[in-house]
C-alpha cells in the first residue's frame, strides 16, 4: 500500500514539474509564430472569395447556352 504513496507522490510532482515548464516556455514567447505573418502576405491572392453574383450569372449563361 506504500508503493501507491509513493506513487502518486512521484505523479504529482513530475506534473507540477510539467505545468512549470509549460508556464516558463509560453512566457519566454517560443510558442510565438514570427514565420506566418511575414508569408501571409505571400497568399493574399489565394484567399480572395468570389462574388457571388457573378457565380448567379455565370450559371444562368451555362443554362441559356444549353
Amino acid at each position: 500500500m506504500s508503493v501507491i504513496y509513493i506513487l502518486i507522490s512521484v505523479s504529482i510532482s513530475v506534473a507540477v514539474f510539467f505545468l512549470f515548464a509549460f508556464i516558463k516556455a509560453v512566457r519566454s514567447g517560443q510558442y510565438d509564430d514570427d514565420y506566418t505573418p511575414s508569408v501571409r502576405m505571400l497568399f493574399d491572392d489565394e484567399l480572395v472569395k468570389e462574388d457571388p453574383n457573378k457565380l448567379i450569372q455565370t450559371q444562368t449563361e451555362k443554362q441559356k447556352s444549353i
